[in-house]
Parts: C-alpha cells; sequence; structure tokens
C-alpha cells in the first residue's frame, strides 16, 4: 500500500507538469459543455425527448469523454514510452509489482476524472439550468463502474503496445469509435436501434445509459452494470497478465 500511495502521487506530480495533458484533460470538457449550452436550439425543449434539451443529454457524454481521453490518450503512450526509455525496466528492481504499477495509474486517472466530473456538472448545473442527479449514489456508482472500464481498457492498451508511438495509434484507434458510441456525435436517444445495442455493450455507451438513468432519478440497469463490470475484470486482468516490463 505504501509503495502503491507513493507511486501515485509521483506520476500524478508528473502528469501536473504536462501542460498539454492538463489542458485537454482539465479544460476540454468544461469547454465543450459550455459550447454546447450556448447553441440556441440546445437549450430548447424536444418533444423527440420527452421534453428534454439537447443540453440535458451531455453532461454525461461530456464526462464519459474526459474519462475516455485520459485512459486512451495519456495511459498508453506513458506507460509504453517508460518501456521504451528503459523506466520499466529499472523499476522492476525495486519492490513495484506490475498490479502496483498499473493501480497507481488507474488511481490516479480516476482522481483526475472525478475533479473533471465536479467541474461539468458545476458549470452544467449553475450555468445552464441542467438538473442535478437526482440518485447521487446510483450517480457515483455509474460513474466509479465506467471509470474502472474504460481505465482497465487503457491499461490494457498500454500493456499490448509494441512502442510509445504505436500506443498512441492504437489509443486514437479506440478513442473515436468509442466516443461515438458514447453519443457525442449522435446521442443515444437518436441513434437507430442496431447502433443503440452496440452502444450497449461498449464501456462508454454502458457508462452513460448508466449515468443517465441515475442522473434521471433512477438505478444503473442490471445490464449496463454487468457490462462495466465484465469490462473491468477482463481488460484489468488481461493488462495484468500481459504486461512487460521490456
Amino acid at each position: 500500500m505504501s509503495a502503491l500511495l507513493r507511486l501515485t502521487g509521483a506520476e500524478t506530480r508528473l502528469f501536473l507538469r504536462e501542460p498539454i495533458s492538463m489542458i485537454f484533460t482539465f479544460a476540454l470538457p468544461p469547454i465543450l459543455i459550455i459550447v454546447f449550452g450556448v447553441i440556441p436550439s440546445f437549450n430548447e425543449p424536444n418533444p423527440d425527448l420527452g421534453g428534454l434539451r439537447i443540453i440535458d443529454l451531455y453532461p454525461p457524454i461530456i464526462l464519459a469523454m474526459a474519462i475516455a481521453m485520459v485512459a486512451f490518450t495519456h495511459l498508453p503512450p506513458q506507460l509504453a514510452t517508460y518501456r521504451d526509455k528503459g523506466v520499466l525496466r529499472r523499476m522492476r528492481t525495486t519492490p513495484v509489482t506490475p498490479s502496483v504499477l498499473l493501480g497507481a495509474h488507474l488511481m490516479m486517472c480516476t482522481a483526475i476524472a472525478a475533479v473533471t466530473m465536479v467541474a461539468v456538472l458545476a458549470i452544467a448545473t449553475l450555468g445552464f439550468e441542467v438538473a442535478v442527479p437526482q440518485n447521487l449514489l446510483g450517480y457515483l456508482l455509474a460513474f466509479g463502474l465506467t471509470t474502472l472500464a474504460t481505465l482497465s481498457l487503457g491499461l490494457l492498451a498500454a500493456a499490448l503496445a509494441p512502442s510509445g508511438t504505436g500506443a498512441t495509434a492504437i489509443g486514437l484507434l479506440v478513442l473515436f469509435p468509442m466516443l461515438f458510441f458514447a453519443g457525442l456525435w449522435i446521442p443515444r436517444e437518436s441513434m437507430p436501434e442496431v447502433l443503440l445495442t452496440i452502444s450497449d455493450f461498449t464501456p462508454l455507451g454502458a457508462g452513460v445509459q448508466a449515468l443517465g438513468d441515475a442522473a434521471a432519478g433512477g438505478w444503473p440497469q442490471v445490464l449496463h452494470v454487468g457490462v462495466l463490470a465484465a469490462w473491468t475484470i477482463v481488460a484489468g486482468g488481461l493488462a495484468a497478465r500481459t504486461f512487460r516490463w521490456e
């Protein structure tokens, strides 16, 4: 536990020293919710959405995007670059195990995602009158499961990537389809049945629906909880088993 906490602190400090990562992680999601919020048509009740506004649908989607940005654009190239430069080989001589190393990055990214969640919800609520989540406990559960599932997939990409450059390519190849099925371009409510079914079985699609259900006052559906748990267990387990120090 001591090694895990110390490594988490060290990785967090390194992350905060990277201006580009800071901008994309902390600035982009709030900027997007503001951009969507000032579009007049996004603030008008839509009969096809049961009277909801389009802006009401976007906080869970923006949160899913924020998690995915960390999981697929930061984690894979960071760990793969460590491997390329021999950092992991030297770390192997310390008490740090693969589980501790991956766990430290998981904890750091979860904390970053939590800060982003607070910022996005605050802007949406105070700036554009989006209702606060009606089931806060369910919302936090959905957020935690979505974060774990998405980051586990990012860790798997990091473990399998042959190099830092390859890790960046893998991360981007996974990122954009995930964002599509999360509803960034077409909200899930407007997707055809086939796309909606596929979305239900992706980590971000299941996560957005789980967050939306909790925001409306319900609980995440069993299907989506199961999908998120399955992605966490399978991807996380494979990441630990396939991890290479060099």
